[in-house]
This record gives structure tokens, C-alpha cells and sequence, in this order.
């Protein structure tokens, strides 16, 4: 027994030790599966209100070993769905927008990926070539996505060069009762 210990205990520290930021910033998420949570609008782009007064709700709702889909739901709107997808090394985001018929909006699927592993805690999406095609104003946008299991989530977006400045704190101490499926999607 003691040499079977002996054996398996340097393989088990050294799959550990190989897990990357980017491999614990996946588990931190995966932990939210199945989860919604309620967020507060921490601040907003001066004059724009569309997230004002509303509640907003993210559910962890489709987990998949490389996609995660996150519905983000203002007030009574289930267009919106973050797409997060492991390329490799790397997590892609993408933001899924949808008409209340489930077509796609004309502006949907914009978003970057991750330019390395980042933090355990916390992930950057610059945005990519297809954003800045398909919305001219965001090529200098950067995404962030912040999880520390237990506490909070934060879902940022910065526009560099400019003001333009969007979060959203969700508060995971707390579940609350998941919304409707989004826009577009079958249960």
C-alpha cells in the first residue's frame, strides 16, 4: 500500500500543478452550472440607460466541457446569451443577441478572445477582427469576466481611449429562481 502511495501521489501534484490559470478560471465557472444570480449595475456609459431600473439576472445555464452559455437577462429581455468557448489555450466570448422570435439580431456574435492564460479569477476578451466588422465603434472594446466562486461575478466591458465604461456585479452568495429559456433556445 505504501508503495502504491508512493506512486500515485507525485502523478496526482503534478496534474495539479499543471492546471493553468485558465483551467481554474473554467472550474470556478463550471461550479456556477445549473446557478442564476441576481447583479446590481455598478456603473454605465453617461447617457446610456437601457440597464437602468431593471433587474438583472445571469444563469449558468448550459454547460458544456468546452462551452459555457450564460443568458444575461435585463428586466423582461432574454436576448442575450454570453457564449464562452475554450479554443486551446484560450477562452473565446461571444455575445449571442436574439430578437423575441429567436432570430439572430443583426449585431450578435461580437466579442474577442483571451491573448493568454490570464487569472484564475479572471479573464480578458479583447475585441477580435470580426467585432470590429461587424460594430466599427467597438474595435478597441475589452470584455472582462471576473468569478470568485462564493462572492461575485463581474461582467465589465471598457471601451479603450474613451469613457465608455459597463459593469455588472452578481452577487453569488445567493441564488435566485432561474428566468425563462433566452430568446431562440429549446429546452
Amino acid at each position: 500500500m505504501r508503495i502504491l502511495i508512493t506512486a500515485v501521489l507525485p502523478l496526482a501534484l503534478s496534474a495539479t500543478a499543471m492546471a493553468g490559470p485558465l483551467d481554474e478560471y473554467w472550474s470556478n465557472l463550471e461550479q456556477l452550472c445549473g446557478n442564476a444570480y441576481e447583479g446590481e449595475l455598478i456603473t454605465h456609459p453617461e447617457g446610456e440607460t437601457g440597464f437602468v431600473g431593471h433587474r438583472l439576472v445571469m444563469h449558468v445555464r448550459d454547460c458544456q466541457p468546452d462551452r459555457i452559455r450564460i443568458p444575461f437577462v435585463v428586466g423582461e429581455n432574454l436576448s442575450r446569451t454570453w457564449v464562452l468557448t475554450r479554443k486551446g489555450d484560450r477562452i473565446e466570448l461571444k455575445h449571442d443577441h436574439r430578437h423575441d422570435d429567436g432570430t439572430p439580431e443583426e449585431t450578435t456574435m461580437y466579442g474577442g478572445t483571451s491573448t493568454n492564460q490570464g487569472r484564475a479569477n479572471e479573464q480578458y476578451f479583447p475585441a477580435g477582427e470580426q467585432t470590429r466588422e461587424v460594430i466599427e465603434a467597438a474595435f478597441s472594446n475589452v470584455w472582462v469576466m471576473r468569478v470568485f466562486p462564493g462572492e461575485k461575478f463581474t461582467y465589465g466591458l471598457w471601451r479603450l481611449g474613451t469613457p465608455r465604461v459597463f459593469q455588472v456585479d452578481f452577487d453569488l452568495t445567493e441564488t435566485v429562481e432561474p428566468p425563462p429559456a433566452p430568446w431562440g433556445w429549446e429546452d
